[in-house]
């Protein structure tokens, strides 16, 4: 749940466990035309789950996790349709530009999604990373969305907030996408009805995409059908 994931499981809060594979979950999403999902590498050891996934839907979903130049041909070979992005251009605070530009080098921009998932701190959204652990020094402008969409295909950004929570949406988080963001983009974090999944699209005048997770009841949730869902999205 949001940022409570740590090596040493203090504070950890779980939503839910499930007793399928990410393979089984992939089949069901190739089965019913959901491209863009996410594989994602939450500590070391995921490596084989991740590719049973991958290859199960290939083209299908983005891989990340752990994904820098020197890893991430193999998952665009192991089927992911694109690497994202957020620790290793984001070091140590800071926004390291040559580390990008080794990626853009290995895999093009088309092939790359940025992960600019973020925090509230002082009023102000600072982009966080290590299982958003971490505030990075990167404040969540018009400006950063601007610079960094030059040099990516996508942009996937949690409300770590409230991501997990089924507590409701981040409004001004939606709107500062759907204004300024140059690309497509990808909002996560606390949707839990179909009024907040209708309140997205009003509020980016359909320019911004969403991910959920939690309240979905293959994951446990209680308020949102899958299969409801996806006829929602597919009318």
């Amino acid at each position: 749940v949001g940022s409570s994931l740590n090596d040493t499981g203090d504070g950890l809060k779980t939503n839910f466990v499930s007793d399928k594979s990410p393979a089984y979950f992939a089949e069901m999403y190739r089965r019913d035309k959901l491209h863009g999902g996410h594989v994602i590498m939450l500590g070391s050891g995921n490596d084989a789950a991740a590719e049973s996934a991958l290859n199960a839907f290939p083209g299908g979903l983005q891989l990340g996790g752990g994904v820098n130049a020197d890893n991430a041909a193999h998952w665009l070979e192991q089927g992911a349709s694109h690497v994202i992005l957020t620790s290793y251009i984001f070091k140590d605070g800071e926004f390291n530009r040559g580390n990008l530009d080794r990626i853009l080098e290995v895999v093009g921009k088309d092939k790359l999604v940025l992960d600019l998932s973020c925090r509230l701190k002082d009023g102000k959204y600072y982009i966080v990373t290590d299982r958003w652990q971490k505030f990075t020094r990167i404040e969540l402008t018009p400006d950063t969305l601007r610079e960094l969409g030059s040099s990516c295909a996508e942009f996937l950004i949690h409300a770590v907030d409230v991501e997990g929570k089924q507590s409701g949406i981040d409004c001004e988080l939606i709107k500062l996408m759907a204004q300024h963001s140059p690309v497509p983009c990808v909002y996560a974090g606390g949707i839990s009805s179909f009024d907040d999944i209708k309140q997205i699209k009003v509020l980016s005048g359909g320019k911004v995409a969403y991910t959920v997770g939690s309240a979905l009841d293959i994951f446990g949730g209680k308020s949102l059908r899958y299969n409801e869902l996806v006829k929602f999205e597919q009318s």
